[in-house]
C-alpha cells in the first residue's frame, strides 16, 4: 500500500513486528525444551510440538511431563521450602522486585514469544499482558515485604501445584506465581500445553534472578500432567484457572486430601447497555469485551443486554463497527483480532455457532487468512435466554444479544446463568449503575468500562465461576494459613442408655426449626438423649434430607436478610445475647446435664456464647471493604457481600458456644444457615430457638435441623441452593463432603482441626472472611 492509498482510503498499512529474536531464542534454548526443575533446565524426554496458530508451523518442541517428573519438582520445591519460608519478608520481597525488573529488561522478547505461542495480537501482549505481569511482581514484592506487619499469625501453606491455561500463558503465571513466592511458598507450575514457551522463558529469568533452587518449578505437558501435580500428596495448595468442567473435576480429585483449593473457571458474563448510555463508547467497550484475545478471556462480555428502545441503533452501530475490525497477522501492530490458539478451538466454536437455530447471524464481513487459525466477529441477536449460546461459554470472538426493558429485568437476564466472573454495566447515570452493579452475581463488576485488570484489586468469581480471588491482600491470603497449632476433630459418643434409666412421666421433645417455626422430623424417628447419670433428657428428631429441602427453602425465602442494614443485624445479634443472658442460668444447667461438666464449666460456656454474640454484633457493621490503589483515574471498590446459605455442622466440644461461633458471623454478615447441631448433645441448640423466637430473628435467617452430621452435610454439600459448607463435627467424612460439593463448586470450609472454642482464634475475621465474597466495582471517573 502506497502512502497516497493510504491517505486516499484513510485504512491501516502493514506495521510488522519482527520475530527473529524470539525464534533465535528458541533455536538456542531448544528447539526441544525440558522442564524447569530445581533449579535448571531437564534433557527433553517424549516430546510434542507446540505451533503458531497464525501459520500453523511448528515453533518448537515441548517435553510432555510424566508422574516421575513431577515427583522430581515436587521433591525439589519441598526441599527449597523449609528455607525459603524461613527467609525475611525483605529477603523474599527483593527477589520478586529483581524477577519484576528482569519481566521489564526483556519485555518485547516476552511479547513476541507470547504472540507467536498463543495467536494473539502483538499490541496486547505488548501493551497488556507484559505489563500486567510486571504490575504483579512489583505489587507482591510490596505485599512480601509487609506480610508479618500486616497478617500476623499466619504462615505459608506448604508446596503449591498451579496449572494455568493457554489463552493469558504470561499474565496466568504471574497471577500465580508472584502471590505464592510472596507469602512465602514454593511452586509447581503446568503452563498449557498449546502455549509452554514464555513460562520457560520466565524460568531462564527465575536463573538470571538467582531466585534458590527448587523454589519455582515448571513442568510441562498435557492434562496428565496437571492431574498428577493436582493429586500429589506433597502439593498443599492448589490453584487451577480453566474450564468450569475441569475445575469440577479437581474438587473432586482433591476431595478429603486437605489440600487448600482456589478456582477461576468460566464465565457468561452480560454486558449490559442501558438508554441513556454513550452508545458509541459502550461499542468501543464491545469491542475490547468480546474481540480482545478473539473472545477467549474468561470474563469476557460474551452476553450483550441491550435497552429495547435503543437496539436497533445499537445493532446497526455495532455491524458497522464490527466491518472495520482487521482479522490477520497477529505480528502485525495494525490488527485487531488475531488467531484462535488452535485448530481443536477453531472447530469447537464453529460446531456450537453452526448448531445454534435461533435468531438472526451476522458475520463480519472481513477478510481472513488464507491458512491459520481464524474466525470472524460474529454478532448473533434475538436469542432466548434459554438458548444453549446464550448459556454456554463459547470462548472465541462471537458475540450473543438480546433486549431488556426495565433494570430489574436487565438484572434478571444477566443473572440467568450458572456462572458469576464478571459483569459490566453502560449508563451515563451513576445512582443506577451503583444500584444495579451490587445485585449482579459476578465476582467483578466494570462500569463504563470493560476488562480492567491490576494487581492490587481482587479478581474471581461466584457460582460455577469458582471460588477465591487473586491479587490484592485477599489473593495473598490465599496462599496463608493460621499459625497456630489446633487440636484434632474427634466425634464426640453420646451417653447411653442406662441400665435403670430415669426418666421423667412427661418427655419433653425438641422440633426442627424451620422458617422460624418449629417442626416435627419428617422421617417420623428421634432418638433419646441421656444424661452422665442416666437422665432422660428428652427426644431428638433425626432429620433427612427432606428435612434439610424445607430448611433450604426456608433460607432461600429469607433473602431479605442481606439487604437489611448492617446496623439491623447488629441489633438483632444484641438482642440474642441479652435474651441468652437472661436465661443463663438455664442454657449452664442443660450443657451440665448434657456433657457432664462442672457447673463452672458450664457457666462459662454460656458467658462466652452471650460474648461471642456480642462480638459479632459489634462487627456486623464494621466488617468494611475496601478501595483497590489501582493506577486509573477512578476507583476499584473491593465490597465485602454475603456468601448465601451456608450449610454449617457444629461442633461436640462446645455444643452451645461452638453452634453459636458458626451462626452469629454468618448471620453478622446477611446470610442465612442451616445449623446442624452436635450429634452427642443437640438439645443445647435446640433450646437456642427458643431465644431466636423473642429476639427478632426473621423466619428462615436461622433453621436449625438435628441429627447425623455425615448424611445431612452430603445432603447440604450436594444441595445447588446451598452457597457454602462449614464443617466442624467430630468424625464426619470430608472427602464425601468435598466431592458432593462439586456440584455446584460452592465454597466449602471442611475442618479436621478445631479452635479452642473459648480462644481468640476462634472468632473474627478467618470466620468473617468465610461469610463473606469480595465484589470488586470498578467505577472510572472524568471527562
Amino acid at each position: 500500500m502506497t502512502t497516497r492509498e493510504i491517505f486516499d482510503t484513510m485504512d491501516y498499512g502493514p506495521a510488522p513486528e519482527g520475530a527473529t529474536e524470539a525464534l533465535d531464542w528458541i533455536a538456542t534454548r531448544g528447539p526441544a525444551f525440558g522442564h524447569f526443575i530445581d533449579g535448571g533446565f531437564t534433557r527433553p524426554g517424549e516430546t510434542f510440538a507446540t505451533r503458531n496458530p497464525a501459520t500453523g508451523r511448528e515453533l518448537a518442541q515441548i517435553t510432555q511431563g510424566t508422574a516421575a517428573d513431577v515427583d522430581a519438582a515436587v521433591a525439589a520445591a519441598s526441599r527449597a521450602f523449609p528455607k525459603w519460608a524461613k527467609l525475611s519478608c525483605h529477603a523474599r520481597a527483593k527477589y520478586l522486585y529483581a524477577l519484576a525488573r528482569l519481566l521489564q529488561k526483556h519485555a518485547r522478547l516476552f511479547a513476541v514469544l507470547e504472540t507467536l505461542d498463543n495467536g494473539k495480537p502483538i499490541r496486547e501482549a505488548r501493551d497488556i499482558d507484559v505489563p500486567l505481569a510486571q504490575r504483579h511482581f512489583y505489587h507482591h514484592a510490596g505485599l512480601a515485604q509487609l506480610r508479618d506487619a500486616e497478617m500476623p499469625g499466619m504462615e505459608p501453606v506448604g508446596v503449591c501445584g498451579q496449572v494455568i491455561p493457554w489463552n493469558f500463558p504470561l499474565l496466568m503465571l504471574a497471577w500465580k506465581i508472584a502471590p505464592a513466592l510472596a507469602a512465602g511458598n514454593t511452586v509447581v507450575l503446568k503452563p498449557a500445553e498449546y502455549t509452554s514457551l514464555t513460562a520457560l522463558l520466565f524460568a531462564q529469568i527465575c536463573q538470571e534472578a538467582g531466585l534458590p533452587k527448587g523454589v519455582v518449578n515448571i513442568v510441562t505437558g498435557d492434562g496428565r500432567t496437571g492431574e498428577a501435580i493436582v493429586t500429589h500428596p506433597g502439593t498443599a495448595k492448589i490453584a487451577f484457572t480453566g474450564s468450569t468442567a475441569v475445575g469440577r473435576r479437581i474438587r473432586e480429585q482433591t476431595a478429603g486430601m486437605g489440600k487448600s483449593l482456589t478456582l477461576e473457571l468460566g464465565g457468561k458474563s452480560p454486558y449490559i447497555v442501558f438508554d441513556d448510555a454513550d452508545l458509541d463508547s459502550a461499542i468501543e467497550g464491545l469491542v475490547d469485551a468480546i474481540w480482545f484475545n478473539q473472545g477467549q478471556v474468561c470474563c469476557a462480555g460474551s452476553r450483550l443486554l441491550v435497552q429495547e428502545g435503543i437496539a436497533e441503533d445499537f445493532y446497526a452501530r455495532l455491524k458497522a463497527r464490527m466491518a472495520k475490525l482487521r482479522v490477520g497477522d497477529p505480528l502485525d501492530k495494525c490488527i485487531d483480532v488475531g488467531a484462535l490458539v488452535d485448530p481443536v478451538q477453531h472447530q469447537a466454536i464453529t460446531r456450537m455457532v453452526d448448531a445454534n437455530t435461533e435468531g438472526e447471524t451476522w458475520r463480519a464481513p472481513v477478510a481472513l487468512p488464507e491458512t491459520g487459525c481464524f474466525y470472524p466477529p460474529t454478532l448473533i441477536t434475538g436469542l432466548s435466554p434459554a438458548a444453549p449460546l446464550m448459556q454456554e461459554e463459547i470462548f472465541g470472538p462471537v458475540l450473543v444479544a438480546t433486549t431488556f426493558r426495565t433494570p430489574a429485568e436487565a438484572v434478571e437476564l444477566a443473572n440467568n446463568t450458572r456462572y458469576g466472573l464478571a459483569a459490566t454495566v453502560w449508563t451515563e447515570n451513576l445512582n443506577l449503575a451503583l444500584d444495579v452493579a451490587p445485585k449482579l452475581a459476578a465476582g467483578v463488576v466494570w462500569v463504563n468500562a470493560t476488562n480492567l485488570f491490576d494487581a492490587a484489586a481482587p479478581f474471581g468469581g461466584v457460582r460455577e465461576s469458582g471460588f477465591g480471588r487473586e491479587g490484592g491482600w485477599e489473593g495473598l491470603s490465599a496462599y496463608l494459613k493460621p499459625s497456630a497449632k489446633r487440636a484434632a476433630l474427634k466425634p464426640v459418643v453420646p451417653f447411653p442408655e442406662p441400665a435403670t434409666p430415669d426418666a421423667p412421666g412427661l418427655d419433653r421433645t425438641a422440633k426442627m426449626y424451620v422458617g422460624g417455626k418449629q417442626a416435627r422430623p419428617d422421617g417420623g424417628y428421634s432418638r433419646p438423649v441421656w444424661s452422665k447419670r442416666g437422665k432422660l433428657l428428652g427426644h431428638a428428631g433425626i432429620g433427612n434430607r427432606k428435612d434439610i429441602r424445607n430448611a433450604v427453602e426456608a433460607a432461600r425465602g429469607a433473602s431479605g436478610w442481606a439487604k437489611a442494614t448492617a446496623h439491623n443485624r447488629a441489633q438483632v445479634l444484641y438482642y440474642i445475647g441479652e435474651n441468652l443472658s437472661a436465661r443463663a442460668g438455664e442454657f449452664a444447667a442443660r450443657i451440665r446435664d448434657l456433657t457432664g461438666c462442672t457447673a463452672a464449666r458450664a457457666e462459662a460456656e454460656v458467658e462466652a456464647s452471650i460474648d461471642r454474640l456480642f462480638t459479632y454484633g459489634a462487627w456486623a457493621d464494621k466488617m468494611d471493604g475496601r478501595v483497590a490503589n489501582v493506577p486509573i483515574r477512578g476507583v476499584a471498590l473491593a465490597m465485602r457481600e454475603p456468601v448465601g446459605v451456608i450449610g454449617a455442622l457444629a461442633p461436640d466440644d462446645a455444643p452451645l458456644l461452638g453452634a453459636v461461633s458458626l451462626m452469629a458471623p454468618a448471620i453478622a454478615m446477611g446470610n442465612r444457615v442451616v445449623l446442624v447441631p452436635s450429634a452427642a448433645y443437640p438439645l443445647a441448640a435446640t433450646d437456642l430457638y427458643q431465644v431466636l423466637d423473642t429476639s427478632d430473628v426473621p423466619g428462615g435467617v436461622v433453621n436449625i435441623v438435628t441429627g447425623d452430621p455425615q448424611e445431612l452435610g452430603a445432603t447440604l454439600a450436594a444441595h445447588l441452593d446451598v452457597e457454602a459448607l462449614w464443617s466442624f463435627a467430630g468424625g464426619v467424612d470430608a472427602a464425601k463432603l468435598e466431592a458432593a460439593s462439586a456440584g455446584n463448586l460452592k465454597r466449602t470450609w471442611v475442618n479436621r482441626s478445631a479452635p479452642d472454642w473459648f480462644g481468640a482464634d476462634a472468632e473474627g475475621r478467618p470466620f468473617l472472611e468465610q461469610a463473606t465474597e469480595v465484589k470488586t466495582i470498578w467505577v472510572p471517573y472524568g471527562e
